[in-house]
């Protein structure tokens, strides 16, 4: 029974503020593991870009070379849209103590979250900064220079804005998935 940081979220696509946001995580302390949970299907949204199969592939070639990083397929798994209370609930059986990763701007939403102040109570929320917003004294802050969004890049997709180990691959999906919707 260890303490961890879940970081959770659609990685649609994954990008190097993703990647930014795990390695400051795993200077926290007693953050002894991060898991990173790719979800099935977000709660807030109809529909993903990318397959989730595929953006779980692509987070396990990006953290492959990463000792204390576990991408799960757990939420994948269940086929279905899992809101986060559920994971840390499932999460909390295996480990005593969870920090909850969420960028700055899923703050104006938080509250509508599932069952949002039963789960306040089960995590210490760190969030990642983010287009300047501010973020409540109460959450733990993690300072990222990377103001980067998965809805832009998905637009308008931009190589340097990916992880090197499968840059070409997500870049030929978004770039093929654009085509067929114009």
């Amino acid at each position: 029974m260890e303490t961890i940081a879940l970081f959770g979220g659609s990685f649609d696509p994954p990008h190097i503020g993703h990647k930014a946001v795990v390695d400051g995580v795993l200077k926290i302390k007693d953050v002894k593991k991060v898991i990173i949970m790719p979800t099935f299907l977000n709660p807030f949204k109809t529909k993903s870009h990318a397959p989730a199969q595929l953006r779980l592939k692509w987070l396990r070639d990006i953290f492959s070379g990463y000792k204390n990083v576990e991408v799960s397929s757990w939420e994948v798994e269940q086929n279905k849209k899992v809101p986060t209370i559920q994971t840390v609930l499932h999460l909390l059986e295996s480990y005593k103590k969870i920090y909850l990763v969420i960028g700055a701007d899923n703050l104006s939403s938080l509250k509508q979250w599932d069952r949002f102040e039963e789960l306040e109570k089960l995590v210490s929320i760190v969030v990642a900064s983010r287009d300047g917003i501010v973020i409540e004294e109460n959450f733990i802050t993690l300072d990222i220079n990377h103001n980067i969004s998965s809805t832009s890049l998905r637009e308008d997709i931009q190589k340097a804005k990916l992880p090197k180990t499968c840059a070409k691959e997500i870049e030929k999906f978004y770039k093929e998935n654009n085509a067929k919707q114009n």
